[in-house]
C-alpha cells in the first residue's frame, strides 16, 4: 500500500461533503466509465452515493482494491455475492447516526405517551378538552436489534427512569447497565408481551425480513406502540396495518417503511395512530459532514496501517 493510496468516490451527486476529501488522493465518478482510467491505481473504495452494480463493476477488475467504505450503516442495498466472499473489509457508517435516531425513538415514545396527535387536533379546533397522559418512566421499552442504534436508545430511554428490554443475539457476557433484561431470538415474543413500547433497530438481513409480522403484533399488548428506526422490511407493513387499522396494538411511529417512498393512497397514510417520518430521522443539517468526516478519519487509519473502525461481517450482513 503507497503513503497516499488513491480512493474512488462513488457519488451520483456532487455533494458539497466531497470537498472534505482534499486531503485525501481521489477520483469521482457516478459511473464506471467515470472511474475507469482510475480503477487500476485505486486502493480504496468510498461508496457515497449510486448503485450496487456501478461499486460491482469497480471492485471485479480493481487489481489493488484494499479496502471499500460505505457511508450508510444499513448495506441490504449493497452486498453482493464477489464482495461477500471477498477477504477484503467492508466498513460502514454505524454509529454516525445513531444518536438523532436515538431521539427519534425517544420523541415517538413521548408523541404517544402524551397523545400529542389529540392535543393538536384540540388546539386545531379550539376544543378545550381534559384527558390522561402516561408517564413513560413507569413503562417498559423493548429494543429489537442492540447494536449502535440500539444503544443510542437504550441511554435516552433508560434516562427517562424506563424499564429496558433487549432482543440481542448474543447477550454480553458482562451484561449491560442500560439494559435490564437481555433476550435471546427465540424469547421474541416473551420480550414483546411485556413491552409498551417495541424499538425495531434491527438491520435487515434474510433472517430479520419480516422478523415482525402478524404472530409478533399478536404477542404484543393492546396498548403498545412500535416504533421503527431500523430497516423498513425488517417489520411486514402489510401486518402493521391490520394490526393497526383493527386497534391490535395502540399506534407506530416509523421513520423506515418497506416501500420508499410510500405510494400515494397507500392505506398507512390514512390511520390516525401511526406518526409517519419520511425516512429522515438522522437527517440532521450536520449528518453528512459527519459521515465524510468518519470516513476521512478511516482513510488515516488506512493509509497508516492501522486496525479499521466498524469492519462488516459481511456474512451475516451487518
Amino acid at each position: 500500500m503507497s503513503d497516499q493510496p488513491l480512493v474512488l468516490a462513488l457519488a451520483t451527486d456532487n455533494d458539497p461533503q466531497l470537498a472534505m476529501l482534499s486531503s485525501v488522493p481521489h477520483v469521482v465518478g457516478a459511473t464506471f466509465d467515470d472511474v475507469a482510467s482510475s480503477v487500476a491505481d485505486a486502493e480504496a473504495i468510498l461508496h457515497w452515493s449510486g448503485s450496487r452494480e456501478t461499486l460491482r463493476q469497480v471492485f471485479l477488475v480493481g487489481p489493488k482494491i484494499r479496502w471499500i467504505h460505505s457511508r450508510n450503516a444499513g448495506l441490504d442495498n449493497l452486498l453482493f455475492p464477489e464482495l461477500i466472499e471477498s477477504p477484503i473489509p467492508l466498513t460502514n457508517g454505524s454509529g454516525v447516526f445513531s444518536q438523532s435516531l436515538g431521539e427519534f425513538a425517544l420523541a415517538a415514545i413521548l408523541f404517544f405517551a402524551k397523545d400529542f396527535r389529540r392535543m393538536l387536533r384540540n388546539q386545531r379546533s379550539q376544543q378545550w378538552e381534559q384527558f390522561d397522559v402516561d408517564e413513560i418512566s413507569t413503562q417498559t421499552v423493548g429494543i429489537v436489534g442492540y447494536g449502535d442504534i440500539g444503544r443510542a436508545v437504550a441511554t435516552r430511554t433508560r434516562a427517562m427512569g424506563m424499564k429496558v428490554l433487549a432482543l440481542k443475539r448474543h447477550a454480553p457476557a458482562g451484561g449491560d447497565p442500560l439494559i435490564d433484561q437481555f433476550y435471546a431470538p427465540p424469547q421474541m415474543h416473551e420480550m414483546l408481551s411485556a413491552c409498551d413500547y417495541v424499538v425495531v433497530a434491527a438491520p435487515l438481513t434474510i433472517e430479520t425480513r419480516h422478523l415482525i409480522s402478524d404472530a409478533e403484533f399478536a404477542a404484543m399488548k393492546p396498548s403498545a406502540i412500535v416504533i421503527n428506526v431500523g430497516r423498513g422490511p425488517v417489520i411486514d407493513q402489510a401486518a402493521l396495518v391490520r394490526a393497526l387499522a383493527a386497534k391490535q396494538i395502540r399506534g407506530a411511529g416509523l421513520d423506515v417503511f418497506e416501500h420508499e417512498p410510500i405510494p400515494k393512497g397507500d392505506p398507512i397514510w390514512s390511520l390516525e395512530n401511526v406518526l409517519i417520518s419520511p425516512h429522515t430521522a438522522d437527517h440532521t443539517s450536520t449528518w453528512l459532514n459527519q459521515a465524510m468526516q468518519f470516513f476521512v478519519e478511516q482513510y488515516e487509519r488506512f493509509r497508516n496501517g492501522k486496525p479499521l473502525e466498524n469492519v462488516v461481517n459481511k456474512h451475516l450482513g451487518y
